[in-house]
């Protein structure tokens, strides 16, 4: 699908749900939730999509962020653990990578490692440039979410740790 190619990097910080259902057998389900956050209908083309995503406004951002929240409870409420599926995608690639010992993983991994710390490298040093800063920023956000797969998938998710801070925080302390 165009619009994950495009726009997983967005989409996978303002709504990871719906980035992680559009790789899956859930993307029809969630390009009607991503039209319904650009649009207010469920009918929008992927090249309606890829044109809105490009143009999003921070307040399109807001409400495809909320979008998310709702997929993500509508999907638990008909007893879609997305978590889940994700788990069993990186488990799946883990057992391949196991039977075929295939070097190009580990080379992509190696690759996208040193491409986004010497981003980060340059930028620290040489600040933004003044042309091309948007298509640097690009670049960076995809390596980025690049990297984060990566650390997932050879040192597990951090779902686990999110969901106990999650927990933490929503608890109230005893005051004995």
């Amino acid at each position: 699908m165009d619009i994950l190619k495009t726009f997983g990097p967005i989409i996978g910080q303002v709504a990871p749900s719906i980035a992680s259902a559009l790789g899956g057998p859930l993307a029809g389900t969630a390009v009607k939730y991503l039209s319904q956050a650009f649009f207010g209908h469920g009918n929008a083309s992927a090249d309606e999509l890829n044109d809105a995503m490009q143009n999003a406004s921070p307040d399109q951002l807001v409400a495809l962020k909320q979008i998310d929240a709702d997929f993500k409870a509508k999907m638990a409420q008909v007893g879609v653990d997305l978590e889940r599926i994700a788990v069993d995608d990186r488990k799946s690639a883990r057992d391949m990578q196991k039977e075929t010992k295939d070097w190009i993983p580990r080379a992509l991994a190696v690759s996208v490692t040193i491409g986004f710390f010497a981003i980060l490298i340059y930028m620290l040093v040489y600040g933004l440039p003044t042309t091309g800063n948007e298509a640097l920023l690009l670049l960076l956000g995809a390596l980025q979410t690049a990297w984060g797969g990566i650390i997932a998938f050879y040192f597990g998710s951090s779902s686990g740790s999110q969901q106990k801070d999650k927990m933490i925080y929503n608890s109230t302390p005893n005051k004995d």
